[in-house]
């Protein structure tokens, strides 16, 4: 096996072949671990096929959970179910991470391999909030902080925390804040030179 660019073996390849045709006759004779997400799985795994540079080879499952990375919840390569907690934290690392970018349940779901009623759920009956709500949430806060901190326009702001459209990052800012982007602009630099 060709050593890849980190600490971890990149698959061969017939091991890559064998991810990308979700074969059942591989399992058991590697895993794979997608470096993006930190979830490992077998390689008949059906959820979206990574990056081939984002996969490292595991001669087993203990392997991979010593590297850190966590069984995934939908081919289970370990015949252990991931607890709703564990599951939770890392639906969270990635809105933290990837708020930016075009995120809806369907992708999430595939991000973090799972179905997307299930994962809805869920997160919401963990945290109160559905994983859009939360996703809106970190959006606005982060907003705030450009409105407070940058002189960037209002449209290239929404563009930067996820909504290319400024008319929706608006009325989506006025909906959750009580007031336009502009407004909150305006009153943050009042009150900051009182």
């Amino acid at each position: 096996m060709a050593a890849s660019t980190n600490k971890f073996i990149a698959p061969t390849d017939q091991q890559w072949q064998a991810i990308v045709a979700n074969d059942h006759q591989a399992d058991d004779q590697f895993w794979y671990g997608v470096t993006s997400t930190q979830i490992f799985c077998r390689p008949s795994c059906a959820s979206r096929l990574p990056k081939r540079e984002h996969i490292c080879i595991f001669a087993n499952p203990d392997m991979a959970l010593a590297a850190g990375f966590r069984p995934c919840k939908r081919c289970r390569p370990t015949a252990e179910l991931v607890s709703n907690q564990t599951w939770v934290l890392e639906i969270e690392q990635v809105l933290q991470q990837q708020y930016a970018e075009k995120l809806d349940l369907n992708e999430l779901a595939k991000q973090v391999h799972g179905s997307e009623s299930y994962l809805r759920h869920v997160y919401q009956q963990l945290t109160g909030q559905t994983p859009q709500q939360r996703l809106t949430q970190i959006r606005i806060e982060q907003a705030q902080l450009l409105l407070t901190t940058t002189t960037a326009s209002i449209a290239m702001i929404g563009r930067q925390v996820g909504w290319a459209n400024p008319a929706y990052f608006i009325k989506i800012f006025r909906q959750q804040v009580g007031m336009t982007p502009r407004q909150y602009r305006q009153q943050f630099h009042k009150s900051s030179r009182i």
